[in-house]
């Protein structure tokens, strides 16, 4: 590994004096590839520039792509960092299942691979992961549902619909499994009802976690079950985009005054005047700047030659054993605190949110 980095440095400053940048090869602690999944979502633009900005300012070199949401753009992408000579790979992946082949590679090559936020399946090439609770997402948001519509006190029933996201992404197991572990007992007690009967994570499922096809979703439900003016009182939506399909659908197929509770996740930048005018209920907050100096951390500490930071040893097993891994928590914003998380914290201006 040490040899393979000598070479690789080498190979790098050769380069860089060719362009005339010899001082800033020289002083690259090496160079770093940075695989994210598509800039079609706002939450990946952050979290690679994020990544990038941070890396770069602790000397590193890198080299940030992003794969339009399409598994062979992607393997394609690491496939060149491999023959490029990046020395370690932050790889927030499309499908989890999708690059063992591209990954023996890199295990062949000695370079040590960190998942980012999305766990990397069936391969012994990842070395650890990093992301937020996603369990806690889950739980975060069944919770919010349990409180809003206060279960523990009232008899219901009430109308519960959900959406989650992409099949092929690792987390949702996690954020449905969390949800579902709390809003489980409630549906078991009758208090809870789901009119499409669309319970099971595949059929809640939307592909890409894409709001056109949630919305397409969701109008069918509201067209098949909520025509007749049957109130809905809450929507279990995984994330900010699912929900803003949901919302949308709403708008246009909606007609009860009783207006239902619906979650999120992201914080997105357009999905935060919802919640400021009631149109959504809360989003869990992942501020992908703490995720970020979280993961430089674990990629400082590895090129360094030591063992990187984790907090969990035995929560996320990728199918050839369990991966070391950081969490950071996540937090649920509402009308009440965002200004407090997302305007004071500096992660949006208010005229951002105008």
């Amino acid at each position: 590994m040490k040899k393979r980095i000598v070479v690789l440095a080498a190979a790098t400053a050769l380069s860089a004096l060719a362009f005339g940048t010899m001082a800033n090869a020289e002083e690259s602690k090496g160079l770093i590839g940075v695989a994210m999944p598509t800039q079609d979502l706002q939450r990946w633009n952050q979290d690679g520039e994020n990544m990038k900005a941070q890396l770069e300012e602790k000397g590193y070199e890198v080299d940030l792509q992003y794969a339009g949401n399409e598994v062979q753009t992607q393997v394609s992408q690491i496939e060149n960092m491999i023959a490029n000579g990046d020395q370690l790979l932050v790889i927030a992946s499309i499908e989890g299942d999708s690059l063992g082949t591209v990954l023996a590679q890199a295990k062949e090559a000695g370079i040590p691979v960190i998942a980012y936020d999305r766990l990397i399946m069936n391969t012994d090439a990842v070395s650890y992961y990093a992301t937020f609770d996603n369990y806690l997402v889950g739980k975060t948001q069944g919770q919010y549902i349990v409180d809003a519509l206060d279960l523990e006190n009232q008899d219901g029933p009430f109308n519960l619909e959900m959406v989650t996201g992409d099949p092929g992404d690792n987390n949702v197991n996690f954020f449905f499994g969390g949800a579902m572990d709390v809003l489980q007992p409630y549906i078991d007690a009758g208090k809870l009802v789901v009119p499409s009967g669309q319970m099971t994570k595949d059929e809640v499922a939307t592909a890409n976690w894409a709001t056109d096809a949630a919305q397409s979703r969701f109008e069918n439900i509201l067209s098949s079950n909520y025509a007749d003016g049957t109130p809905l009182h809450a929507v279990l939506a995984s994330n900010d985009s699912t929900a803003l399909g949901v919302v949308n659908a709403l708008a246009a197929n909606y007609t009860n005054d009783v207006y239902p509770i619906i979650t999120g996740q992201d914080c997105d930048i357009a999905n935060v005047p919802n919640i400021i005018e009631g149109k959504q209920a809360m989003s869990v907050f992942k501020d992908t700047r703490a995720l970020a100096s979280k993961v430089v951390e674990m990629v400082d500490a590895v090129m360094q030659g030591t063992e990187a930071p984790v907090n969990d040893t035995e929560t996320y097993d990728n199918g050839t054993g369990v991966i070391p891994s950081y969490l950071c928590e996540p937090v649920a914003v509402t009308v009440d605190n965002y200004k407090e998380m997302l305007i004071d914290s500096g992660y949006y201006t208010e005229e951002q949110l105008q």
